[in-house]
């Protein structure tokens, strides 16, 4: 018993596999509601309700084919506004953005429905639609996120999900699996895709196939934490004792 590192569930400390189990009680609600969020924020970018490759090419790397107006209309904005309204917006985008019909035709809209929240005084980190250069803005091409925003984004995640992942893994690590060597590539696959997954933002600005290393990427990270968290839970609570764990609760290193 006095090697903790190496000993089974069932060995540890009542308090311990209490705490074991309420972190990835957390973590699991939180990876649930992760997920959420990057449906909220990516699916439907390309016109279609569901998820796709394309979704995050527009994402990352940009829209050739239309604005970034017509993307958050598309996705995330595309309950705010009334379905003809939303349409009178996407068809003045198609003709080609007469400056003209901006005052009786956009702008009433945009003042009912976005300026509220479009507002430098409300939220300085959303385009201003107060004025009419906030509009000019996003009616530009869609080139996607900016670099200064996946810098940003890209050491919270790195550094988030490494935290989170540790512990994960830590708490794993206490369960016996054989062989050895799949217990070792399930710890070590989520780390392996946030490198792969980050790098995919960036790259997919250069092509935009990378948007499906990105969904890979995620894909395996879900399936090794999946794995982790419901091993763990079963053998500290459910399963039994296996055979080869020793007397004395260490799990014997066999490859």
């Amino acid at each position: 018993m006095s090697n903790l590192n190496n000993v089974h569930f069932k060995f540890l400390p009542m308090s311990m596999r209490v705490l074991f189990s309420a972190v990835l009680l957390v973590f699991g609600l939180g990876y649930c509601m992760a997920m959420f969020q990057v449906w909220e924020n990516h699916a439907g970018k390309d016109g279609d309700p569901m998820l796709s490759g394309k979704d995050l090419m527009i994402a990352y790397g940009g829209n050739p084919e239309g604005t970034k107006l017509e993307t958050a209309l598309r996705g995330s904005m595309a309950d705010m506004l009334p379905a003809e309204k939303r349409q009178t917006i996407l068809d003045w985008l198609h003709t080609g953005t007469k400056v003209e019909e901006i005052a009786g035709k956009i702008d009433p809209i945009l003042q009912e429905h976005c300026a509220a929240c479009h507002n430098p005084e409300v939220n300085p980190h959303l385009p201003n639609f107060t004025s009419p250069d906030g509009l000019k803005s996003v009616t530009a091409k869609d080139e996607g996120m900016t670099i200064h925003t996946l810098i940003r984004v890209s050491h919270i995640h790195l550094f988030s999900i490494t935290f989170i992942f540790f512990i994960t893994g830590f708490i794993y690590s206490h369960a016996l699996v054989r062989p050895t060597w799949v217990k070792c590539v399930v710890i070590a696959i989520p780390f392996l895709t946030l490198i792969t997954d980050v790098a995919s933002w960036y790259l997919t600005k250069v092509w935009s196939g990378f948007a499906w290393m990105v969904i890979l990427s995620g894909a395996l990270m879900g399936i090794s934490f999946t794995i982790m968290w419901f091993t763990s839970m079963w053998q500290m609570w459910l399963g039994k004792l296996p055979a080869d764990v020793g007397e004395d609760g260490q799990i014997p290193c066999i490859r």
